[in-house]
């Protein structure tokens, strides 16, 4: 399912086009994403101890990479992909898929995001939605 959300067109991941009925499409509240997501084992590739999100130039060249393959998409008006979130072994939201346009749209000021998730977790991302 294809959503416009202001001048952003988000189109599905073509990660879960194969098993399509096992996802829901949900907006999100970023910020309380991103609060939950630090205790992420992969969360120090973006995340400051502080809870902010890298500039550019402290992520590393790879992460730094994709950020800029997300920013020109928006500059050019291109759609991205939903990214796909779910639960972590400990409890916590991981961002599975798409992390580099999630947090690139959270660092551009975005408050509401739409992802897929697994219909398995629909109960836990209750309290994250927008």
């Amino acid at each position: 399912m294809t959503v416009r959300q202001g001048d952003i067109v988000f189109v599905d991941n073509p990660a879960i086009s194969e098993r399509k009925e096992n996802y829901v499409d949900i907006q999100v509240n970023a910020t309380n994403i991103v609060e939950n997501w630090r205790i992420s084992l992969f969360s120090y590739e973006w995340i400051l101890s502080d809870g902010r999100i890298k500039s550019r130039d402290e992520l590393s060249e790879s992460e730094r990479t994709k950020r800029e393959s997300v920013e020109a998409c928006l500059s050019s008006g291109k759609p991205l992909e939903k990214p796909v979130l779910g639960i972590g072994m400990l409890d916590n939201v991981e961002i599975g898929i798409g992390r580099a346009t999630f947090l690139t749209l959270v660092a551009q000021g975005y408050e509401t995001i739409p992802v897929h998730i697994a219909k398995s977790h629909e109960e836990e991302f209750r309290i994250f939605l927008a």
